[in-house]
């Protein structure tokens, strides 16, 4: 039995393919921005249904929300647009491709099953934060087996990624796209006005909004500098997050002190470090794609109240061919620099080393070279990948936090000086951890490369340029290449 499950009509479309009678085998998972060129498409288009279905016929259709309760929610927002359109259902919308919803799931169950499900736990405590569901911006539940309970939620318009979203768009980035960039730029500035953001828009235990922030806070003091005012919401979200933190931890009680953590607020990996520090849970699972996108997986799992095959995240578009290790150490040596385009592309928003742009961490000069291909501020941070059994010599990981393959935390890294192009204004990186079993050609590649450099990681971040999805095929690599003049192997 195959099952496809959508998420779109909202940001980073997916869709995903699962065998349940396969045991729950993901069989294939990709973000619709891959295959439109659209940053954050919002829409399926056909290049990627028409790879979808290379894998059906399907049995079922799920799609991760329920879009009549959503109307409601923008009914009482005001969104009346939104609400009264007929063209922005997503039934019509997936109709379009010939593909019709049989069942619908809501948003956090999709979140909160895309993270236990795919978990290597029985039972956890499972704790989903994002801007927004139909309602729901919170939920706290509790899972055992195959059963998912919920025991805590918070509604709109109380939410706290519309508070981080709404600060992103005050520091002039765009909102529900570039948080990201927001957290890097907090390690820059000094949490000034952290009480006045409590003043004027936080109540904390219980956790409310005391003005709805969907349409942003204008000028909000407009004398700030925006590195302080990041370095403010950055500290307010933290301990709001650990609040919640403390409340999962709660429903422990008597239980394993497992948790999993999704929605796309799960995705700020300089709070996900302070809070694993708490040390209020022996074990942290956050799936690589904890956002929307992932709930393309969530909701099939949902439906079905089934455990998935976890295996990678390497669940994509497939370019065919070994990992040439070798050519790209050549290419390094040479030039500092090499892109990879070989093997599935990642699920999630992170390249992990199939679709990754990579260049030697020891030069103060790297950073500022590969910042001038992507195109991205001087300030931001790139990310070491590193094998498995050498992190804990170089990087100090936070507690209940043994590995980090998907670079969800942040570390102190103990050889900052050596390799000054991974390391942050704070002295931390956000570390991707690589063993043989998750990706064997980028294990021996690095691998490789401590033994002829003695250098024990790569820089590693996206191929791609800032506003641009990541490459997908053959095609988008020879395309980087002819563009920015940078070999892709």
């Amino acid at each position: 039995m195959r099952i496809l499950g959508i998420n779109c009509m909202n940001h980073d479309a997916a869709m995903a393919v699962v065998d349940i009678q396969g045991g729950g085998d993901i069989l294939w998972a990709a973000h619709a921005e891959r295959y439109s060129k659209v940053k954050n498409d919002h829409y399926l288009n056909w290049a990627i249904v028409n790879e979808a279905m290379t894998y059906g016929p399907f049995d079922k259709v799920v799609y991760y929300e329920k879009p009549l309760l959503k109307k409601t929610r923008q009914l009482y927002a005001g969104q009346y647009d939104a609400a009264f359109s007929y063209t922005e259902m997503p039934q019509r919308h997936c109709a379009m491709f010939g593909i019709k919803i049989d069942d619908f799931v809501l948003h956090h169950d999709s979140h909160a099953a895309a993270g236990f499900f795919t978990s290597p736990f029985d039972e956890a405590v499972v704790l989903t934060v994002d801007a927004i569901g139909e309602w729901d911006t919170v939920s706290i539940s509790t899972a055992v087996g195959n059963k998912i309970e919920r025991k805590e939620t918070i509604k709109y318009p109380h939410s706290l990624g519309i508070l981080y979203s709404a600060f992103t768009q005050r520091c002039g980035l765009k909102p529900a796209e570039e948080e990201y960039i927001l957290m890097g730029m907090s390690a820059y500035g000094e949490p000034k006005y952290k009480d006045d953001i409590y003043e004027d828009f936080v109540q904390q235990n219980p956790f409310k909004l005391k003005q709805n922030l969907h349409r942003g806070l204008g000028d909000w003091h407009p004398e700030a500098d925006i590195m302080d005012i990041a370095a403010s919401i950055q500290d307010v979200t933290v301990e709001c997050l650990a609040n919640l933190w403390h409340k999962a931890s709660q429903y422990t009680n008597n239980r394993p002190k497992n948790l999993v953590y999704a929605g796309g607020v799960a995705l700020n990996c300089a709070a996900n470090s302070q809070l694993a520090n708490m040390g209020l849970f022996d074990n942290i699972w956050i799936i690589p794609n904890p956002g929307d996108a992932g709930s393309s997986i969530g909701c099939i799992a949902a439906a079905e109240k089934q455990h998935l095959q976890w295996n990678h995240p390497f669940l994509g578009h497939n370019i065919e061919g070994e990992y040439p290790v070798d050519a790209i150490i050549k290419e390094l040596e040479t030039n500092k620099m090499c892109g990879v385009a070989n093997g599935r592309a990642e699920f999630g928003p992170r390249a992990l080393g199939n679709r990754s742009l990579l260049a030697d961490p020891r030069g103060p000069e790297v950073k500022d070279l590969v910042n001038g291909i992507k195109r991205r501020q001087k300030f931001r941070p790139f990310a070491p990948a590193i094998l498995e059994e050498d992190v804990h010599e170089y990087f100090t990981l936070p507690k209940a936090v043994k590995n980090t393959p998907y670079m969800q935390f942040t570390a102190p890294c103990t050889h900052g000086k050596a390799f000054p192009a991974i390391i942050h204004y704070d002295n931390t990186s956000r570390v991707q951890t690589v063993s043989k079993s998750d990706n064997p050609g980028f294990y021996e590649l690095l691998k490789t490369w401590k033994a002829k450099t003695g250098c024990p990681m790569l820089l590693n971040t996206s191929l791609n340029i800032k506003g641009q999805p990541i490459v997908n095929d053959v095609a988008d690599g020879k395309a980087f290449e002819q563009k920015y003049g940078v070999k892709v192997l």
